[in-house]
């Protein structure tokens, strides 16, 4: 499907990762006769490569979320793919191991016919046309542009975390001495000698530690407080009715939105991680800073930090294992919606319909800006499975097509 001959697309998704390739998927499965309606836009121009990239640059050697969740609508399509390949399935709930999923993901790209509806560039603005009710005009960054009726917007987006101190920071200094830890990449590291010091208590930052010490450098891994311990991100029970049946009856959506951030609450290690970097400490090969915060850094050849415990540190490079915020108001490509459609918004998060679609025009949201409706896992792969389940029929069931 070329893009440059079509200047008009019933359905257009933004993003080719899991959660787009979720709602294709399920899409073609419900009404395959909308495969010639479709077009995915992604600057890659390609499925999943984003995310293979992060998985490949911190050494993700397995998924934290078992098998029943991926992309394909049979829940037990991963498990039959791994048949012959059960050793890639990692205890204690069949987590599969990175190049397992990969692998089928790429068989989902071939059985579905995914690849051909990838278009390579990135959309830049998603402009309501004012004389079309419930179109938009998609602006890309190659300067054309294409007409679609409905948008589903699964990027995966959120702002990048950058504590308040990095901002005080007065002298200049090399840029890859500082960052946040979606620019690492440790493939391309030389680190034997250096220590590092890396800022955040989740899972990003036990790969890293790991990743850093295996190329010869010593770390310093620093958690606001004590670091927590879990399997998943959030709670299972937020999977199915045990807590969503509360949360779905909860009727204030400010209500609703401090649920969501209790569930995630920050970052978390899994046990099988936790046990690693104790081992690590033992020999050691980190240092565990825990209820600590960075006050202040300077750089002088090496960076010189204090923290609030009255503790001081060097160190040659720091990871920002911070994570990122998602908040629809810091979201460009939704600047115009907002001001033309606008709609409620509880911390950061909008209130969609229980389609996820924006209240007065066709687009919907699938990702973390979607958990306000779908729960706390939102931006995991089960939650790619929650949101396409609600957005597919708006796409094909007249009676609850939106109306004009």
């Amino acid at each position: 499907m070329n893009s440059s001959t079509t200047n008009y697309i019933d359905i257009a998704v933004i993003g080719a990762g899991p959660h787009a390739m979720t709602v294709v998927t399920h899409l073609l499965q419900k009404r395959p006769q909308l495969r010639q309606r479709l077009l995915v836009f992604d600057p890659n121009g390609t499925w999943m490569r984003q995310w293979q990239n992060q998985f490949a640059a911190f050494e993700i050697p397995h998924l934290r979320s078992p098998a029943v969740h991926h992309p394909d609508p049979n829940p037990y399509a991963l498990r039959q793919f791994a048949q012959s390949r059960s050793r890639e399935l990692y205890p204690p709930y069949d987590l599969p191991g990175t190049l397992l999923f990969q692998d089928f993901c790429q068989e989902l790209i071939r059985r579905w016919s995914l690849q051909h509806h990838v278009v390579a560039a990135q959309v830049v603005r998603i402009e309501p046309i004012k004389q079309l009710r419930s179109r938009f005009r998609l602006w890309l960054d190659n300067n054309q542009s294409i007409v679609a009726r409905r948008v589903i917007l699964a990027t995966g987006s959120g702002t990048l975390q950058i504590p308040t101190w990095v901002q005080k920071i007065a002298a200049s200094y090399p840029h890859d001495r500082l960052c946040h830890s979606r620019h690492v990449d440790l493939r391309h590291l030389q680190l034997h000698g250096e220590t590092i010091l890396i800022v955040g208590g989740g899972l990003t930052s036990g790969h890293l530690a790991l990743g850093a010490i295996a190329r010869g450098a010593k770390v310093i891994l620093m958690s606001r407080r004590n670091l927590q311990e879990k399997l998943f991100d959030a709670d299972p029970g937020w999977l199915g009715p045990k807590y969503l049946k509360h949360f779905w009856a909860e009727p204030d959506w400010e209500t609703r939105a401090e649920l969501v951030q209790q569930a995630r609450n920050g970052g978390s290690l899994t046990p099988a991680m936790m046990l690693q970097l104790r081992r690590a400490q033992r020999q050691g090969d980190i240092t565990l800073l825990e209820k600590c915060q960075v006050i202040s850094a300077t750089w002088h050849n090496a960076w010189q930090i204090c923290c609030d415990d009255s503790s001081q540190h060097e160190c040659d490079r720091i990871w920002l294992a911070t994570g990122t915020k998602v908040d629809i108001t810091a979201e460009p490509l939704l600047a115009e919606i907002i001001e033309r459609y606008p709609i409620p918004i509880a911390k950061g998060l909008p209130v969609l319909d229980k389609y996820l679609r924006w209240a007065g025009c066709e687009l919907f949201i699938t990702g973390g800006l979607a958990a306000l409706q779908v729960g706390p896992v939102a931006r995991n792969l089960s939650g790619a499975r929650m949101a396409s389940e609600r957005i597919i029929p708006a796409l094909w069931k007249p009676s609850i097509a939106f109306s004009h």
